[in-house]
C-alpha cells in the first residue's frame, strides 16, 4: 500500500473540559492527528471518511465528540503534518501553539490557516475494519481559504511534492 499516493490532512476536534462544573478547570483541549487515509465518500449527501487506528486518542475522542474538522494541507505545511504524526509527541496544546488557525463555527475544531480546503463534519457512522475504525462524517461546512499552493502528498512512507 506504500505505492498508493494519497493526500495529507489534519483531522482536529475540541475535547470538552474534564470537569465542566469547575470554573478553575481547563476549558477543554484541541486535539489533532495527521491522516493520509482520508477520502470523499458521497456528494449527495456530502460524506467523507477517515481511517483511525483503534485506541488512538482521536479514535477515542471521536467516539464521544461527534463534531470534527479537516484541513487539507499544502506542500508548504509539511512541518504541520510531521508534527501531528510524531509518536510519543508532546501535548497537543503545545503542538497548536505556533500554527495559525481559526476555530470552526460549528465544530469548534481548529482549522489550519492557509490550508487548501477546510471541512467541518459530524460523525454519521463508525465501521470497525481490522485494527482501524472508519469514521464517516457528514460535511457541514466546506471552505477553500487559499486558492494558492499545491497539495502535500504521501508516497512510499514519505511526504512528497507533486511534479
Amino acid at each position: 500500500m506504500s505505492r498508493l499516493a494519497s493526500g495529507v490532512v489534519l483531522v482536529t476536534a475540541r475535547e470538552a473540559s474534564l470537569d465542566p462544573d469547575d470554573a478553575q478547570a481547563p476549558d477543554g483541549e484541541d486535539v489533532g492527528m495527521t491522516a493520509t487515509a482520508f477520502m470523499s465518500v458521497s456528494l449527495d449527501p456530502p460524506l467523507v471518511m477517515v481511517s483511525l487506528r483503534d485506541g488512538s486518542r482521536m479514535d477515542d475522542l471521536l467516539l464521544e465528540q461527534p463534531l470534527w474538522g479537516v484541513s487539507v494541507l499544502t506542500e508548504s505545511q509539511r512541518h504541520i503534518a510531521g508534527r501531528f504524526a510524531m509518536k510519543g509527541r508532546i501535548s497537543d496544546r503545545l503542538l497548536f501553539e505556533d500554527i495559525p488557525y481559526s476555530r470552526g463555527g460549528i465544530s469548534g475544531a481548529p482549522l489550519v490557516g492557509g490550508a487548501l480546503a477546510t471541512l467541518e463534519c459530524r460523525t454519521e457512522q463508525r465501521v470497525t475494519a481490522g485494527d482501524h475504525t472508519l469514521v464517516i462524517g457528514h460535511v457541514l461546512t466546506a471552505r477553500v481559504p487559499s486558492a494558492e499552493g499545491r497539495p502535500l502528498a504521501y508516497f512510499r512512507g514519505r511526504y512528497r511534492q507533486l511534479g
